[in-house]
């Protein structure tokens, strides 16, 4: 799922291209993308882009009449621009034909999670979010007391769009990597310090990635994945940590996964994955070293 800093890329390149530029029409692909009925989405045709704001993971296009169209990718969802408009395709839910160029919305797969709600005013904007924090103008002691007003694991808190606002899996992977701290740590044995470098390393690896996904030359962002070079830990299960040499672990649940390392992370300590914990029992390791002697040769 497109996380901050790609929703940011992606609003830098629209800024560029339809900023102040009238939208000629809007053609929906697929049934299950518009979630709402009032106001029409017909209500923006002909009207002219007045703003395009980042939402949590969402993309809000107002319109000159404080109409706002509200994008979320989901998993699968990207955005692509055409200076000629392209036909609709399969993978096509929208097309947004702009005087100078049109915006597609493609989802790869089947299931079509990702949504386009049509909304009024600021209030319209408000009830679709979710209310995390915004790191970015954040203080460190509002980071504090948000992360810790309920007791989660870190990887909940981070991922948790009413507790943080626009972090999903990819990034709370790099995050808590950086700050060396494991994933399943509950929120309620941070001490002060722990907090103080969640926050900083927070903020960090989200600016440094934000500038390298910035577009460059003009580009639009064509190519936003989860899993992208130079991560230290998301997306390299098995290769090694960048900073200490260890083999990357990971958790898997439901479609997704935690990567981390667990000698920076976890004390040595092997996360056990449930489902494979249940099938494996005496035999899951519980150490590195443990892992290392189940190896050929170890």
């Amino acid at each position: 799922m497109p996380e901050l800093p790609d929703i940011e890329s992606y609003i830098a390149a629209l800024l560029t291209r339809i900023a102040r530029r009238s939208l000629l029409a809007a053609e929906i692909g697929s049934p299950f993308l518009l979630r709402t009925a009032e106001p029409p989405l017909t209500s923006v045709d002909g009207r002219q882009v007045a703003a395009i704001e980042r939402i949590g993971k969402r993309i809000a296009i107002g319109f000159d009449n404080d109409v706002w169209l509200v994008l979320h990718l989901m998993i699968a969802g990207r955005l692509h621009w055409h200076d000629e408009p392209p036909k609709l395709s399969r993978r096509t839910l929208a097309l947004f034909e702009f005087e100078n160029g049109t915006l597609s919305l493609t989802e790869a797969g089947t299931k079509k999670r990702a949504s386009l709600h049509v909304v009024a005013g600021r209030a319209g904007l408000a009830a679709l979010d979710p209310g995390g924090l915004e790191i970015a103008t954040a203080t460190a002691a509002e980071f504090a007391a948000r992360i810790t007003r309920v007791n989660h694991t870190l990887k909940r808190a981070l991922t948790d769009p009413r507790i943080q606002s626009g972090i999903g899996n990819a990034y709370s992977d790099e995050i808590l990597h950086r700050a060396r701290l494991s994933p399943v740590r509950q929120t309620k044995t941070l001490g002060p310090g722990d907090l103080d470098t969640l926050f900083h390393c927070t903020r960090a690896v989200l600016d440094e990635w934000r500038q390298r996904l910035a577009p460059a030359h003009n580009e639009f962002p064509e190519r936003v994945t989860a899993f992208r070079e130079g991560m230290a830990v998301h997306g390299r299960y098995g290769q090694a940590c960048p900073a200490c040499g260890t083999a990357v672990q990971r958790i898997r649940y439901a479609s997704s996964e935690t990567n981390y390392c667990p000698r920076c992370q976890t004390n040595g300590k092997l996360l056990a994955d449930r489902s494979l914990s249940r099938l494996l029992k005496k035999d899951w390791p519980r150490t590195i070293d443990d892992l290392e002697r189940q190896r050929p040769g170890g």
